[in-house]
């Protein structure tokens, strides 16, 4: 039986690059996108009617689409790629910021939680070098 993974952030370069790659390693590949007036999906287009590629409506800003699509897919690997990742966005909108970047990642691990995928459920959290800064001395 193949391994289930569910990656946030799918359209994103770094989401759309993993999918490939679990899926020729076999993988059943799961991806949350948002519903938006703008479709952001050119880069899993060649990637869609794959049979082992699947694609879930949610948004890390509401803990009842996370949980749904978790208790649906039960995966064996989830991969939080999803993020508010704009620099003048973050201090724009902190608090949306911290909504998605901060609070999205508990809804993700509550969601295995309740779910009782704790002991066979492996999270991958990515982040990015953009919060800590520029470098002023090494």
């Amino acid at each position: 039986m193949s391994k289930v993974a569910l990656i946030t952030g799918i359209t994103g370069q770094d989401g759309s690059y993993l999918a490939e790659f679990l899926l020729e390693k076999g993988y059943d590949v799961h991806g949350i996108i948002r519903r938006s007036s703008v479709d952001f999906r050119e880069r899993i287009a060649h990637l869609e009617g794959k049979p082992h590629f699947h694609l879930h409506y949610g948004d890390l800003g509401d803990s009842m689409s996370i949980i749904g699509i978790v208790s649906k897919v039960r995966p064996d690997e989830i991969y939080n790629l999803a993020a508010q990742s704009h620099v003048q966005v973050s201090f724009d909108s902190p608090e949306f910021t911290a909504d998605v970047d901060a609070t999205g990642v508990l809804r993700v691990l509550e969601a295995v939680r309740q779910c009782g995928l704790t002991e066979t459920c492996r999270i991958y959290q990515a982040s990015t070098s953009e919060l800590y800064g520029k470098v002023e001395e090494v």
